[in-house]
């Protein structure tokens, strides 16, 4: 009688390296998984914050004020929030001395606005760059795993008088576990990294133009027009 093979008993009977992979793999998955979940609910406040930062701005509240409100009530996921901080801060700095030419106080404002935006970017991008490597290594990590199985399995068919279908097919079914489990982790990392990649851009993008429309607001005050 031909005894039953689960996935769990050729996961326990196969190969120390085989072993090896999968729990590489697990792992993988799993912390896949962790920041796959962190960086959607990372993102949504992301997206919530501009879209209430956004009304907030072009409600007509004056620039003074709501530089205070947002100073004394910081919302760390809003990027245009920090992106308009530091723009304002350096206009406050710079307006405020005298002699200052105004085309110089809109190129501090404007390294400023761009490194703030730059800080955001490294923020949305974070730990993206792990999904994709688990989505771009872990069908061949797992294919080494499957490959050293089925080696395996060959080279237990030389001390075998009479190869058969039964004799070769545990071993070839546990290397292909690995496979499988490659598939499992990668399939999500890939999924998860481009439309987090996607909604990254469009913030980025959304960023780039607050802060261009801040700063004409700004470059019309300082050179006198409003």
């Amino acid at each position: 009688m031909v005894e039953k093979m689960s996935i769990w008993s050729l996961v326990v009977n196969a190969s120390v390296v085989v072993q090896l992979v999968m729990l590489i793999l697990l792992l993988a998955s799993l912390m896949s998984w962790v920041m796959i979940f962190q960086r959607h609910t990372m993102l949504r406040k992301a997206r919530q914050a501009l879209v209430g930062f956004e009304e907030r701005f072009w409600s007509g509240v004056d620039l003074g004020q709501l530089f205070r409100d947002v100073n004394q009530n910081p919302n760390p996921a809003s990027g245009a929030e920090n992106i308009f901080r530091a723009g304002i801060k350096e206009f406050t700095r710079l307006n405020q001395q005298s002699g200052v030419d105004p085309d110089a106080v809109m190129d501090g404002v404007q390294r400023s606005m761009r490194v703030a935006l730059a800080r955001e970017e490294e923020k949305l991008e974070q730990h993206l760059a792990f999904l994709a490597t688990v989505g771009s290594t872990s069908p061949y990590i797992g294919l080494f795993g499957t490959v050293w199985g089925i080696m395996n399995s060959f080279r237990g068919l030389a001390n075998v008088h009479q190869a058969t279908l039964a004799s070769v097919a545990p071993g070839i079914s546990e290397a292909l576990v690995a496979t499988a489990i490659g598939l499992f982790a990668a399939i999500p990392a890939v999924i998860a990294y481009n439309r987090y990649s996607a909604k990254v851009e469009g913030l980025l993008s959304s960023y780039e133009t607050f802060a261009d429309e801040f700063s004409s607001i700004l470059h019309r005050r300082v050179h006198g027009g409003g």
